[in-house]
């Protein structure tokens, strides 16, 4: 007898087909691991522009090609390629929907040559969700759960349960939709509403609070069976809290007996010192001194002394306010005043971009800036600073500061979100990190001081937190379980 479940992940980003943030790592892993406990899942993405499917070993499926649906009564065709996510003991199966009308340009959400949002994104997400449930039936696959991540994929569960409720082939199919990012909500105007084919109601129902707008996430939240977070603490704050539910109070009361927090995990086949051919130093906990040799070797890049009584305190982060970087904005000059070495890896707001550029030329003996995003380099930064920096405003789950615990690299983070679910203070036993609770550059800059007081005169302590972070495990597994548990409720199975 069977004991997994069938699962249909459906994703706007997979790695390593397409990436801008956390969620092409989480489509990647996941079903990985859900696979690995004798699940069928299945992940669908668009395939943006051209890829070397050679390379990636892309196929075609005949009985998927050529395939037609109307938007908006305009017709566009579409084809659905296969391939498959290997990691080192697992596989899952991903369908990749190619289409010329929405899909051909490289750009997942915005334009590579403008940097702007495609002014389609409501249409090329739209369809994608309708061909998603179109190609069911002709699949011969019948999922017990869809899984959906994120606005771009949030009418499902609404087109599941109106316009599709009268197809016998995908009628049962629960649905979950998991929140990786509530910041974008896939807000657009009545006009959208009118190109989705949903009955008014559907219209009626998410108004509250969205100005007369039209708003994927939330018609997801109001339509799916359950819906999940990336962190446990998260579920709970975007419950109580309404500066962090972003407008949703209403929906998220109403549904908080179906909402939970699923932590999510990290790729240690990726994200691991031990393995890790990135770095020129592999090492594990016992082996610590290797460590400051991947320091050595990341400052000798930048032209930067090294020395082993200078810190060197790292940021990976997007530029933008709910991250924090208004407060690193703020606190800089005086953390310029420390004997510390700074290293920015990021892109983001112009504003934040030319401060830093401006600021590495004041602070040229102490501050490195990399304005973009460079994944070799964000290994490095991981495995040669010293501490990582989290000032997050809010942060659903967070992903380099596990990867920092992997690496011996200390956070520094605000105690919210997924940050207060993964990091124990410096000060309690098995001790990992340091926290503080105040979005404000005061409180900021006294957990800086404290960590650089403990690095200075507390080496003991310091290798404590080292070998602590580095001793846990955030492998996909025991999400994956929970994730299980929950498909099991929804499906009684």
């Amino acid at each position: 007898m069977k004991k997994g479940f069938n699962v249909l992940f459906v994703t706007s980003e997979v790695l390593p087909y397409s990436k801008t943030g956390g969620l092409a790592d989480v489509s990647n892993s996941l079903p990985q691991a859900l696979n690995s406990l004798g699940n069928e899942v299945r992940i669908i993405s668009p395939k943006y522009g051209p890829l070397d499917e050679r390379k990636l070993q892309i196929h075609e499926i005949k009985r998927l090609k050529d395939l037609k649906i109307s938007i908006n009564e305009k017709a566009s065709r579409f084809s659905i390629k296969s391939s498959f996510i290997h990691g080192r003991n697992t596989k899952a199966q991903i369908y990749l929907l190619e289409n010329q009308d929405f899909f051909k340009n490289k750009g997942v959400y915005y334009n590579p040559r403008t940097k702007k949002e495609f002014s389609n994104n409501d249409e090329r997400f739209l369809f994608f969700s309708k061909a998603v449930l179109e190609i069911l039936e002709i699949l011969q696959w019948k999922p017990d759960v869809i899984h959906c991540n994120d606005w771009q994929t949030a009418l499902i569960p609404a087109l599941l349960k109106t316009v599709y409720k009268g197809n016998a082939h995908i009628k049962d199919i629960k649905t979950i939709l998991t929140i990786h990012n509530l910041e974008n909500q896939g807000v657009f105007p009545k006009s959208t509403f009118n190109k989705t084919g949903l009955p008014e109601k559907v219209f009626e129902e998410q108004l509250h609070g969205q100005s007369g707008k039209f708003s994927f996430l939330k018609t997801g939240l109001i339509y799916a069976d359950k819906i999940t977070t990336v962190s446990e603490r998260y579920a709970k704050e975007i419950i109580s809290d309404k500066v962090l539910n972003k407008g949703f109070d209403d929906v998220f009361h109403k549904r908080k007996k179906d909402i939970s927090g699923i932590l999510s995990g990290i790729d240690y086949t990726i994200w691991n010192p031990s393995v890790d051919r990135i770095i020129p130093y592999r090492y594990t906990y016992q082996e610590i001194p290797l460590k400051y040799e991947n320091k050595r070797e990341l400052l000798s890049k930048f032209k930067f002394r090294y020395d082993e009584n200078i810190p060197l305190i790292g940021v990976i982060s997007r530029m933008v306010q709910h991250k924090g970087i208004e407060l690193l904005v703020e606190i800089l000059p005086k953390l310029m005043k420390e004997n510390v070495q700074v290293i920015i890896l990021g892109v983001g707001e112009e504003k934040y971009q030319k401060y830093f550029l401006k600021a590495k030329k004041l602070y040229s003996d102490k501050l490195i800036i990399h304005i973009g995003f460079d994944e070799d380099l964000a290994h490095n930064i991981e495995a040669g600073a010293d501490m990582l920096l989290m000032p997050s405003l809010y942060e659903p789950c967070g992903y380099n500061q596990l990867y920092s615990l992997s690496y011996g690299t200390i956070p520094i983070v605000r105690n919210t979100g997924g940050l207060s679910d993964t990091i124990t203070d410096w000060n309690k036993p098995n001790g990992t990190g340091f926290l503080f609770d105040k979005f404000n550059a005061t409180d900021f800059l006294k957990a800086i001081k404290t960590a650089l007081n403990v690095y200075q005169n507390k080496k003991d302590k310091w290798y404590s937190l080292i070998r602590n972070g580095m001793s846990l495990d955030f492998s996909w597994k025991a999400s994956a379980k929970k994730y299980m548990e929950l498909y099991k409720s929804l499906t009684g199975k």
